[in-house]
């Protein structure tokens, strides 16, 4: 699946993943591919994620931190919308 965040400055990420956790509002949840549809808010938290391929902008890799294969990103708060196997995630 596709996984695009954008902050208000810039767009951070826009790469293929395999699965992405999140910072809900009822507790953290995880998307796989072939998720059912779903727009959410987001609260303080880790967005998480994981990818054979994850390709992260030059400028942006001091936001990230990758543990295992594994890539974090901490965020204020945000939506995230998934649909058609592309998750986008506005995040502050």
């Amino acid at each position: 699946m596709i996984l695009e965040i954008v902050s208000p400055e810039a767009t951070l990420l826009n790469t293929e993943v395999e699965v992405i956790s999140v910072p809900g509002v009822n507790g953290e949840f995880q998307m796989l591919n072939n998720h059912a549809p779903i727009v959410s808010l987001l609260v303080a938290g880790m967005v998480t994620f994981k990818g054979s391929n994850v390709q992260i902008k030059e400028q942006f890799t001091d936001k990230f931190t990758s543990v295992k294969g594994a890539y974090s990103l901490p965020i204020k708060s945000g939506t995230i919308e998934m649909k058609d196997n592309k998750v986008i995630i506005l995040a502050d």
